[in-house]
């Protein structure tokens, strides 16, 4: 426990230093802001039904492709380049601890650059000062419901990202892989049910499966405050099984 605790620390210390956490930080962040600045230039324009949260996180997936593949693109494949992952795994660290720590640093980066986004609506509350507004900014169900969503979500992703670093030296091809994978994990999954909805072709074809892997059905029952346990499950199993892969990757390679 002590070796996993000082890793972790390590991490968090190279990221807190690393200039492309901090790109991918302010990037993300400038997208959520002119994603929520147009969010509520829709409510001006056009009266919506759905609360200014559900409508801003559902955008979710765009923040997600940048700063994902940015923050875990470096983790395993610039360690690897430089040869101190080789060096580390001549210690009695584990392959497993070395992949979890990579990814709790990350993840707690993820997280964080979310929390941040939560000061939108604050800020949206206190230039439009219109009381009859403030509490839709504020809507708890869909707060809470939304971020427990990315939460869960964002566990899988950065667990993705760990999996594509760890396929690789080269930081260009983790970052391009891990946005392969999740792009389609998201866009490619939702248009290929569509897809299949639509084409009276594929009703004997079996694919009703993909219903419980459609990450933005998840997201709109999440909104909803309907919590699930399948997806959550999902999620949960989805993101150990690929740090699993991810640390025997690791260990075949050292």
């Amino acid at each position: 426990m002590k070796t996993i605790v000082t890793l972790i620390r390590n991490e968090l210390k190279t990221l807190w230093i690393s200039p492309s956490t901090y790109i991918a930080a302010v990037l993300a962040l400038l997208i959520m802001g002119f994603l929520y600045l147009a969010t509520l230039f829709a409510l001006v324009g056009d009266e919506q039904e759905a609360l200014p949260p559900t409508i801003f996180l559902s955008t979710f997936w765009v923040p997600v492709l940048l700063v994902v593949p940015m923050l875990t693109m470096r983790s395993l494949a610039e360690e690897r380049r430089l040869g101190t992952l080789e060096s580390l795994m001549t210690t009695p660290v584990s392959a497993a601890a070395i992949v979890f720590s990579k990814w709790f640093g990350a993840y707690t980066f993820y997280i964080l650059v979310w929390l941040i986004a939560l000061g939108f609506p604050w800020i949206a509350a206190e230039i439009l000062q219109q009381p009859e507004m403030t509490s839709r900014f504020f809507d708890q169900g869909s707060l809470i419901g939304g971020y427990l969503f990315i939460a869960l979500s964002g566990a899988l992703f950065i667990a993705v990202g760990i999996f594509a670093s760890s396929l690789t030296r080269s930081q260009l091809v983790a970052g391009m892989l891990s946005f392969s994978i999740i792009f389609l994990m998201i866009i490619g999954i939702a248009a290929l049910r569509l897809i299949e909805a639509q084409s009276a072709e594929w009703d004997t074809f079996p694919i009703q499966w993909l219903d419980y892997l459609q990450i933005m059905e998840h997201f709109e029952d999440f909104s909803k405050g309907v919590v699930d346990t399948r997806p959550v499950i999902y999620y949960l199993s989805g993101t150990a099984l690929i740090l699993g892969v991810s640390a025997l990757i690791v260990e075949s390679k050292a």
